[in-house]
């Protein structure tokens, strides 16, 4: 059986969505944030010494990050779904694509969100950080405007592994100039296994 130790609010929920998308049966040991600091418990250090989510076990494997966790699964559970054909030119976008997310795409949002807690003290840095987002976003906005998902006409990991970036672009109110980017949002958070992962993981703000 796999164990998700998932933190509300977090990147985990997508791993939750990956298991029910392929109809993997898994347990879930839920952590909450903190309220006031919203900082996950220190309870999450006993299984990654880094106290972050998402991690999965499945049986002797212990899996920290996102990417890697999104390729595992698929990879030793998928049974060929979820995936391009490994000796296609389209896997190679499929697996630029599960690394972009968080090696190129996430930075930028990142920031945003720190920066603007700084309020007057922030403000030179936001014409930077908005170039990046414009360029990042507009990237991501044109490859969605050539296909209904990232990598043809059916979903894939790679999707999933960027879903939060198009979640948090959202949350941010980011997505305005990017209808591409928004209709593929409304998309995947309407599919049926979407909607079974929030239901099993509980909170989830960017669902809204």
């Amino acid at each position: 059986m796999i164990t998700v130790h998932h933190l509300n609010n977090s990147r985990s929920q997508r791993i939750l969505w990956l298991l029910e998308e392929l109809g993997l049966p898994y347990e879930i040991k839920r952590y909450q944030r903190d309220p006031k600091t919203n900082l996950a418990p220190p309870e999450l250090k006993a299984i990654n010494p880094l106290g972050k989510s998402p991690v999965i076990e499945d049986g002797p494997h212990v899996l920290i990050e996102s990417g890697a966790i999104v390729d595992y699964l698929i990879r030793r559970h998928g049974n060929g779904n979820l995936q391009p054909d490994p000796a296609s030119a389209t896997y190679d976008e499929y697996v630029q694509w599960l690394h972009f997310a968080e090696g190129s795409a996430i930075l930028p949002l990142m920031l945003n969100l720190y920066v603007g807690r700084l309020g007057d003290a922030g403000a030179p840095l936001l014409p930077r950080i908005n170039s990046e987002l414009d360029n990042y976003l507009g990237y991501l906005n044109n490859a969605l405007g050539l296909t209904p998902y990232l990598v043809g006409e059916e979903l894939s990991g790679a999707d999933i592994q960027m879903s939060f970036i198009g979640e948090f672009a959202k949350a941010q109110g980011k997505t305005g100039p990017y209808p591409h980017l928004a209709a593929w949002v409304e998309r995947f958070q309407a599919r049926p296994a979407y909607k079974k992962a929030i239901s099993r993981g509980g909170e989830y703000a960017f669902a809204k």
